[in-house]
């Protein structure tokens, strides 16, 4: 795709995926793909300016009502959408309901006058993804006639070979680690139209899989630390994003 756009603001909405889980830095917080685009979008454009209003843990409703008129009233020129697979991995869903909120939000930004890109969400080998791989990829389908009816671009992270990859992944297997991060950056790069850094894409080196032990150890750690602590908040109606502000809720100038 060659649009040849040079972008001088860019607003991200969405839920941990946006925020950066778990690209983490040494301070205790989140990088992300979101902020390794900006900084090289940034990088080429001075005074750009980025805003990035994603919370871990939002439905998609509370990301439309929440996140998307804001974002869109910001009049960016580049604007992206990640949204409605904490919905859909919850064990009740109505998917139809997820989809009309997802272009509800899809509109909103539109209306806002920038490059609209939307992403199908990348899932990690095992149960998980098989369990829920219906509903990810109606969702998905929806997507793509959103993005006809907005001009939107789609970047196709579900279809990657890379990011299936357990190694890109952190230890809650919910999230992408550094690298998945900095793939997912490269993908939407290349996606607007801009010249390839890598492939993206390529699939890591082969490795002999870990043996018996360490996968039981792993996945004591992972009940222990992850599955745990998420299926207390389920019961209970809370959520990992109650009471966090936005990352970046304004858009400001990005220093590089």
């Amino acid at each position: 795709m060659e649009m040849n756009a040079r972008y001088t603001s860019f607003v991200a909405v969405g839920d941990s995926f946006t925020e950066g889980m778990s690209d983490g830095l040494p301070d205790g917080s989140y990088r992300g793909w979101a902020d390794l685009l900006a900084a090289r979008l940034a990088a080429s454009s001075p005074g750009f300016r980025y805003a990035n209003l994603a919370v871990r843990g939002k439905l998609i409703g509370q990301i439309a009502d929440e996140q998307c008129g804001p974002a869109a009233s910001m009049g960016a020129d580049l604007v992206t959408l990640v949204g409605g697979l904490n919905d859909v991995l919850r064990p009740r869903c109505d998917v139809a309901q997820v989809c009309a909120r997802f272009e509800e939000g899809a509109a909103l930004l539109a209306r806002g006058g920038g490059q609209l890109v939307l992403m199908r969400s990348p899932g990690r080998q095992g149960p998980v993804l098989e369990r829920f791989r219906p509903r990810m990829e109606r969702l998905f389908a929806h997507l793509d006639e959103v993005a006809a009816r907005h001009g939107a671009v789609v970047v196709d992270l579900y279809g990657s070979r890379a990011l299936s990859d357990p190694r890109l992944w952190a230890d809650d297997r919910l999230h992408l680690n550094a690298e998945g991060h900095r793939r997912v950056a490269e993908a939407v790069w290349q996606a607007l139209g801009l010249p390839a850094g890598d492939d993206w894409d390529a699939p890591l080196p082969s490795a002999a899989p870990p043996g018996w032990g360490a996968r039981r150890t792993a996945d004591l750690r992972f009940a222990r630390e992850h599955l745990v602590p998420w299926m207390g908040r389920r019961l209970t109606g809370r959520s990992s994003g109650d009471g966090r502000p936005a990352k970046r809720p304004e858009l400001l100038p990005y220093e590089v």
